[in-house]
């Protein structure tokens, strides 16, 4: 599932083409939201918003997708080919100059921007990691709410009402990087480890965000000298089986969380975490 940084690039890329254009056609798979009602409304803003791509036009109305585990948007110029079949967009936006298709995304909503505070998803988004209003000890006493007290650290992080944007990939590398076990309650954890955890898992989505180019997935760099791993971009992620790059112990993989659980990566002796 994409995290805070692709949909920040996603949303960057974007922007120069469609914010302050008036949207000249739009279609939508069918059943789903009367895409219509924006034809000849201006488009005001294209933002992330954790997860979530919004895109504000000046009728007051509003289009969000979420792209889950295989979505995408492309760009292209009008009467380009496209890359993906036809058939695979879920939401398609003419302006002048450019052509806007999102293909795949399972979610594409359309509702008016004020009710933005009551949306059954966006009115309850924890703290954004990629706001540049970022408030981190309000982030961390989002995290430590009694009711995620008793909930493993490795699923507290990617619950999205206590900090938005962060997906299994940074969960796994911020808390290698930290030598936090993931399976440790939030309840365990002083508010020291819970800071250096949100401000690591920060630090990776704004790196990431800000390259322009290559993979969607984030790079993860040494806390010390700054530089990119060698010889391969993570620490953890995806190596279960392979030796870690610290300390040569096998990484572990396991499932975390019930509704949608997720694989954690792990060293069980730089984290203390053999299980």
């Amino acid at each position: 599932m994409p995290e805070g940084d692709t949909l920040a690039r996603i949303a960057a890329g974007l922007r120069p083409h469609l914010a302050g254009r008036v949207v000249t056609a739009a279609r939508a798979r069918v059943p789903g939201p009367r895409v219509d009602r924006v034809v000849g409304a201006t488009i005001t803003e294209v933002i992330a918003a954790g997860k979530n791509l919004l895109i504000r036009l000046d009728n007051g109305l509003e289009l969000r997708t979420h792209l889950r585990m295989h979505g995408t948007w492309h760009r292209y110029r009008p009467g380009e080919p496209w890359r993906r079949a036809a058939g695979l967009a879920v939401l398609v936006l003419e302006v002048p100059g450019a052509v806007a298709v999102c293909f795949d995304a399972p979610v594409v909503e359309l509702f008016e921007t004020r009710a933005e505070a009551i949306h059954p998803s966006l009115g309850r988004l924890g703290l954004d990691l990629l706001d540049p209003a970022f408030d981190a000890d309000r982030a961390r006493r989002r995290l430590r709410a009694t009711e995620r007290a008793p909930t493993a650290i490795g699923v507290a992080l990617l619950d999205q009402q206590a900090l938005a944007g962060i997906g299994n990939v940074v969960k796994s590398e911020a808390l290698f990087m930290e030598r936090v076990d993931p399976f440790a309650r939030v309840a365990d954890l002083d508010d020291a480890t819970l800071d250096r955890l949100i401000a690591t898992a920060r630090r990776i989505l704004v790196e990431s965000s800000a390259r322009s180019r290559g993979p969607e997935r984030v790079t993860t760099v040494d806390p010390v000298t700054r530089r990119p791993l060698a010889p391969g971009p993570l620490w953890v992620y995806q190596r279960a089986g392979r030796p870690c790059r610290r300390c040569g112990t096998l990484i572990r993989s396991a499932a975390q969380g019930s509704d949608l659980p997720r694989t954690t990566y792990w060293c069980p002796a730089c984290q203390n975490a053999d299980r």
